[in-house]
């Protein structure tokens, strides 16, 4: 499945250090280790569902790393353009979990003065392996912490590039994350001009976008799919979510909204946004209804555990869902 993978998802990928409920994930215990990073969530979920996948990162040469490469192992994921970094940790996020579930990043654990190793993205290695692996893809999937250092950025810019000259198409899930560009940042600050900036030319390239309601007001200052396609030049398809409210949508020149289908138990709701991604990415060729509430179980089902990967579903699981509430 790994060798010419339909979607290649580029970014980070990194632990997420769940905080106990109620609690704070730098000082208090027990905290639970969780492998993430939305590029990295997203390309497994895909990979669950059957989707060739390929994931484009950076790792430390650390043991995050190294169970990074068993996972992606373990689901197929292709890996030959994941770099090695010697100097520099693979991140850690500290992630605080309100006691109904709901999650905050508040911070990173690891760096010993160098950074971590999503940040070192590097174009040259990439340009060594990007023509094989983009032969048989139809999609990228992208998001924004890239653009938040200067060599993930160039990385991130290069293959964007790449993938337009070859009529690869782009999925951007903004997936705005403040303590990825300023560590100081407030965890619930909008960005500021220079992010906006560089997100902007992200946005005018992508074919699909999925951002939350907050996403959509800070970028655009609506948060109705319908306008936010019709100020892009690529007249994108347009899905916005907003927690435990309607998803709504503008695709193929339709609109509407789907009711947010609650988990049978909510345990985590880390990477509901990612399965929703792979569960959107996976149905494409699905009727565009039939599409959404696809990936909207996908969503739900996965804060059923905790973390982003491990209770991402099957396409079966998704099946009996889906047969459960109709």
């Amino acid at each position: 499945m790994a060798e010419s993978p339909a979607v290649i998802c580029l970014g980070e990928a990194l632990v997420d250090r769940l905080g106990p409920p109620g609690g704070d994930p730098a000082v208090d215990q027990p905290v639970e280790d969780c492998l993430g990073g939305a590029p990295a969530n997203v390309a497994c979920g895909l990979a669950r569902l059957g989707t060739p996948v390929a994931f484009v990162g950076r790792l430390g040469g650390d043991a995050i790393g190294e169970a990074f490469q068993r996972l992606f192992h373990q689901r197929g994921i292709a890996q030959s353009a994941i770099q090695h970094d010697l100097e520099r940790p693979t991140r850690v996020v500290l992630v605080h979990r309100s006691r109904v579930g709901e999650r905050q990043f508040q911070g990173f654990a690891g760096d010993a003065g160098d950074g971590f190793a999503d940040q070192a993205l590097a174009v040259s290695e990439l340009q060594t392996v990007w023509p094989a692996l983009a032969d048989q893809a139809t999609w990228l999937l992208v998001g924004t912490i890239p653009l938040a250092v200067a060599t993930a950025r160039e990385s991130l810019q290069w293959t964007l590039a790449e993938a337009r000259r070859r009529g690869i198409k782009i999925a951007l899930d903004v997936n705005w994350r403040p303590t990825f560009w300023d560590p100081a940042a407030s965890p619930t600050a909008g960005p500021p001009p220079a992010a906006l900036a560089a997100i902007r030319p992200v946005l005018e390239q992508a074919t699909l976008i999925k951002l939350a309601r907050e996403e959509a007001l800070w970028l655009f200052a609506v948060d109705d799919p319908v306008a936010i396609r019709a100020e892009l030049p690529m007249h994108p398809d347009v899905v916005v979510t907003d927690g435990a409210e309607p998803v709504r949508w503008c695709m193929g020149g339709e609109s509407g909204t789907l009711e947010v289908m609650p988990p049978s138990r909510l345990v985590d709701t880390t990477g509901a946004g990612d399965a929703f991604m792979a569960g959107l990415l996976h149905a494409w060729p699905q009727p565009i209804a039939k599409r959404i509430r696809f990936a909207a179980a996908c969503g739900a089902l996965v804060c059923s555990g905790p973390g982003a990967i491990d209770p991402q579903p099957t396409q079966q699981d998704v099946a009996v869902f889906l047969g459960a509430i109709s």
